[in-house]
């Protein structure tokens, strides 16, 4: 039995960043920036008024001076004259600067008879103007690894980037091993559950950037599973939930060595998610969850997330952790680390009372994993633990 710490450096060894794609900007919130991208223009791509108002020659005005209105410039419309002394051209918020104009006096501090303006009192001080290339310029980047955002997408779109270069996103078989699972929707024997792991990992996983193939349930026969293998080939990471333990129906790993399962490691010293295995089998990483929901969930964010990053092309490793008081006291810890559900409120966490690996109720209420090391000590209520964040 190996520490979680030497379960996820073999997890994360079985991936390498996939290739690059071209996608249309269009579709590419979400995903993972691979390569930097340049600004294909300055933005503004001129200086243009931030305000609607008059456009002026000079800088140095001050209440009652007057200026003859000689044209017009509006969003889309330049004035294509230079504006001289004693001049202002009507201006709207984005338009073009004109040629000559220094500042930008807001319509609110003007009164206007035919072609004239005069500047009242008091007089707004600032110039209203947003420099050629004051968000950026030709050339700027944006750095790769980058997950893209909506706020992302509208600055490329800006930048004038109509495709972009992202990583693949990983596909991730999943198959659910037993007798006695059904598909959701199914009406159960009265020995038989739902297979719930499945579908909660499947939006786990694709919540992290991936694809996800959820295979038809394996039932514990060799048949059966070598048949859910089969399906699993061109995925980039296969994951088995249950039959990975030690029962006499438990032949997971089994049958996959029989068809060429490289295993790296089987079990690790945690609570939930002992019955824990990875290995390669084919061109395709496998990893092998444990049945309980809970820990198979647990194990998840804990193992496949960080490889998912792998695959991406973003920083991999254990999952953030936070220093956080702890609402309540803890009885000290076993020999194995122990990932406690829990809820953050105000500042503070507390562990519900029930850790039973098969609550997905509690596992639902959680928003973070206390992390208990080996034989950590008891501990009193507003003492610090270490907290994962859900």
């Amino acid at each position: 039995m190996i520490s979680v710490a030497e379960a996820l450096e073999a997890v994360l060894a079985l991936g390498a960043p996939l290739d690059i794609e071209e996608v249309d900007l269009a579709e590419a919130d979400g995903r993972i920036l691979a390569q930097d991208v340049q600004a294909n223009r300055d933005q503004p791509p001129f200086a243009a008024s931030a305000m609607d108002g008059y456009a002026v020659p000079s800088t140095d005005i001050k209440p009652g001076d007057t200026f003859k209105v000689i044209g017009e410039a509006a969003a889309g419309h330049r004035f294509d004259r230079s504006v001289s002394a004693g001049e202002a051209v009507r201006i709207f918020t984005g338009a073009p600067l004109p040629d000559g104009a220094h500042r930008v006096v807001i319509q609110e501090d003007t009164t206007r008879e035919g072609d004239v303006i005069t500047l009242t009192d008091p007089l707004d001080s600032g110039h209203h103007i947003r420099p050629a290339g004051g968000d950026f310029k030709r050339g700027d980047k944006m750095e790769s690894p980058r997950l893209l955002s909506p706020a992302d997408i509208a600055l490329l779109a800006s930048m004038n980037i109509a495709r972009v270069p992202v990583r693949r996103r990983p596909v991730v078989a999943i198959i659910a091993t037993g007798d006695e699972l059904v598909s959701v929707g199914e009406t159960p024997r009265d020995d038989q559950i739902i297979a719930s792991n499945s579908l909660g990992l499947a939006a786990m996983f694709r919540r992290a950037g991936a694809e996800t193939r959820v295979l038809p349930i394996a039932k514990d026969t060799v048949s059966s599973l070598e048949m859910a293998l089969t399906l699993s080939e061109g995925a980039d990471l296969l994951v088995t939930i249950g039959g990975a333990s030690v029962g006499d129906y438990d032949i997971v790993a089994e049958v996959a060595s029989g068809v060429g399962l490289e295993r790296e490691f089987y079990k690790v010293a945690m609570r939930p998610g002992k019955p824990l295995m990875a290995g390669r089998i084919g061109d395709r990483a496998m990893v092998g969850l444990p049945g309980n929901p809970v820990s198979s969930m647990v194990c998840g964010e804990i193992f496949i997330l960080p490889l998912l990053s792998k695959f991406l092309g973003m920083p991999s490793g254990p999952r953030a952790r936070i220093e956080m008081p702890l609402q309540g006291a803890l009885s000290k810890n076993g020999p194995r680390e122990h990932y406690m559900r829990g809820v953050i409120t105000n500042g503070a966490v507390s562990v519900a009372r029930r850790q039973d690996s098969s609550l997905l109720t509690v596992l639902a209420q959680a928003n973070a994993l206390v992390v208990r090391p080996p034989h950590a000590p008891a501990c009193d209520s507003g003492d610090v633990v270490e907290v994962i964040p859900l």
